[in-house]
């Protein structure tokens, strides 16, 4: 029985071969830090872009109008914990007179789903008269709410609500658009929290594109989503 014989030929491909795959392996690494990196700071710039203007309740500039957007419902009908939350602090806003009026920006296109509807009987069963009250059916998007609100309800100054994880965002577009926005937190004085952190960096990236190709809202125009066929 005859046994092959490796020569130096043979044994200098495979060792060719091996630092061939390292130099891909390294490359690709590289390659997928930098791309890390470059989200990272696209969204450390809209975070920080406008974080100036987000203040204390207690010290809004007077605006005709408090922006809240929707964050969705909870069994029954009624708003979640998150957006009864925002709405509290804009009925603060209004009875402390630093706004007139609320727009409330929610998703109805799903006909089970009518946020705004929830959203505008929490806030009229608390006092806020119903001429103080907008509804805004095609928000489906925090995007999609900040351009609406600027293009076809005409808002030029407002007071953004929301939470704080979600406020930096809501400021950069908002800005962008074309709105004089300022913002307050609704969970003011709580922790902290970052259970939203991944979502919300790679949200504030997604924001930054979509201003910079001035994407247009699902619904462009028209205050109500049409009903279905």
């Amino acid at each position: 029985m005859k046994i092959p014989v490796v020569g130096p030929g043979t044994m200098g491909r495979g060792g060719k071969n091996a630092r061939q795959v390292r130099r891909w392996m390294l490359a690709l690494l590289a390659t997928g830090l930098a791309a890390l990196l470059g989200l990272l700071v696209l969204s450390f710039y809209v975070e920080k872009r406008y974080e100036h203007r987000i203040i204390p309740r207690t010290q809004a500039p007077r605006k005709p109008v408090a922006l809240v957007y929707g964050a969705g419902l909870a069994p029954g009908g009624v708003p979640s914990p998150v957006l009864a939350q925002r709405l509290d602090a804009a009925i603060a806003l209004y009875e402390g007179g630093q706004v007139s009026a609320l727009l409330l920006s929610g998703d109805n296109s799903d006909p089970f789903h009518d946020e705004t509807r929830a959203m505008a009987r929490y806030v009229l069963e608390r006092g806020v008269p119903k001429d103080a009250v907008e509804q805004d059916n095609a928000g489906l998007s925090t995007y999609d709410s900040s351009v609406r609100a600027h293009t076809v309800f005409g808002v030029r100054e407002a007071v953004l609500v929301t939470q704080r994880f979600h406020l930096t965002r809501a400021l950069y577009i908002a800005n962008s658009v074309g709105i004089d926005a300022w913002g307050v937190a609704a969970d003011e004085g709580r922790p902290r929290t970052r259970r939203y952190a991944l979502r919300e960096s790679l949200s504030r990236v997604l924001a930054l594109g979509m201003v910079m190709a001035e994407a247009q809202p699902r619904y462009p125009s028209g205050r109500t989503i049409a009903p279905p066929r």
